[in-house]
């Protein structure tokens, strides 16, 4: 090889160097963007005025991504976006898969790394843990019946207590093995969700927990939650004892994931 043809070589390499800092960096500044929103952002009601609206969740999908390409998301259009979207099971029903013995969590889109959108499952009587939502946005809509949402301010005492086995993904809460000493959690609202409404919460707003009532009928909720995590942090209603708690998935895209299978 020429010298001039490796000053090439280590130039392309460099440049490369160069571009995934620069990726990384900015991947980097966009998330604590969207963080820092989390400290004043509560959610809208309604959909914008003389916005886009998405008539399919194909139409979803690709206006969010569009829009997480920005370096500074436009989180209030997101909450329109969920808002504007109405239900349509044969769009969703591929993705909707259930458990006999727990609430599943079924990614649809990734993001691009930016947000996950999933679709959750739940059977007659379902519960999620108390938990919170590792400082990201939490959109919540029902696509098919009902959900309970209870909020609860954040114990006294938020350090974490114990590193666990837990898998929110699994129904593994890892809760009962130590003793702990601590105030029961405060609830602060009761509310019910019907098809196709939406509710927000982030860490500033509290800890929730969300339920299927119905013992005759299932639920199905489509979920956004951006920047997307991995691990957050679930809470025992009685002593306000915080575990962290890996977060998985049922199904990625249609399919099983292949460490939920029996």
């Amino acid at each position: 090889m020429t010298s001039l043809a490796v000053m090439e070589l280590n130039n392309n390499n460099n440049n490369t160097t160069t571009n995934c800092s620069g990726d990384e960096s900015r991947n980097e500044d966009r998330e604590k963007y969207l963080r820092e929103l989390t400290k004043t952002f509560t959610g809208i009601d309604k959909p914008l005025k003389n916005a886009r609206k998405c008539d399919t969740l194909t139409d979803l999908i690709g206006e969010l991504r569009r829009t997480f390409d920005s370096d500074h998301v436009n989180i209030e259009y997101v909450n329109h976006l969920m808002l504007s979207y109405q239900s349509n099971p044969a769009e969703w029903r591929k993705f909707a898969k259930f458990d006999r013995y727990r609430y599943t969590r079924n990614l649809v889109d990734a993001g691009n790394g930016k947000y996950n959108l999933m679709i959750l499952c739940w059977n007659e009587g379902h519960a999620s843990a108390i938990h919170d939502h590792a400082d990201s946005h939490c959109f919540m809509k029902m696509l098919k019946g009902q959900l309970m949402e209870t909020r609860f301010a954040w114990p006294k005492n938020a350090a974490v207590t114990e590193d666990s086995k837990a898998d929110i993904g699994n129904g593994q809460t890892g809760q009962e093995e130590v003793e702990y000493n601590g105030d029961e959690l405060e609830e602060l609202s009761r509310s019910t969700m019907e098809t196709n409404g939406v509710c927000y919460i982030n860490d500033t707003l509290g800890l929730h927990r969300v339920e299927n009532p119905s013992h005759t009928d299932v639920a199905v909720s489509l979920h956004l939650y951006c920047p997307p995590f991995d691990v957050c942090s679930i809470f025992n209603k009685q002593n306000g004892k915080r575990t962290k708690c890996k977060v998985t998935f049922w199904s990625k895209f249609g399919k099983r994931e292949s460490n939920n299978v029996n």
